[in-house]
């Protein structure tokens, strides 16, 4: 298989597919799935032959991104998606909660919504400052 890239095209593809085993291995220990590490790196392998060495290195003999590449900010996008994800599950938990866990329907959709819009306010004002956890 052949695939024409550009330079920009290329380094949007190793975003990608960082982004994306991040987020499928990053917490797995010595559970990982071995073939998205693989083909991983099989793309920073081509680095050096397309003039961006400094984005792999070599490491137990296979070729991983770079410590340069991990460090160069790709984690404060990985972080953003993560926040994100955090207060809009713990939005929508809350909200739930709020409504007894009723099953979701045509009828009440509208009220999950704005207790979930009233949550995520919140928290793009103030983060998790306000909550508070009482202990029984």
């Amino acid at each position: 298989m052949n695939i024409e890239l550009t330079n920009k095209e290329f380094r949007r593809l190793l975003d990608l597919v960082y982004i994306g085993n991040w987020i499928l291995n990053s917490t797995r220990g010595d559970d990982r799935f071995h073939d998205y590490d693989e083909v991983e790196s099989k793309l920073f392998a081509l680095c050096r032959t397309v003039g961006m060495p400094e984005l792999a290195e070599r490491w137990n003999n296979t070729i991983i991104p770079s410590r340069a590449y991990a460090e160069g900010g790709i984690h404060e996008a990985i972080m953003d998606y993560e926040d994100t994800v955090f207060f809009e599950i713990l939005a929508e938990e809350l909200a739930r909660r709020d409504m007894d866990y009723e099953p979701i329907s045509q009828e009440n959709y509208e009220e999950l919504c704005s207790r979930m819009d009233d949550y995520i306010t919140e928290f793009e004002a103030n983060g998790t400052d306000n909550l508070i956890l009482e202990h029984e």
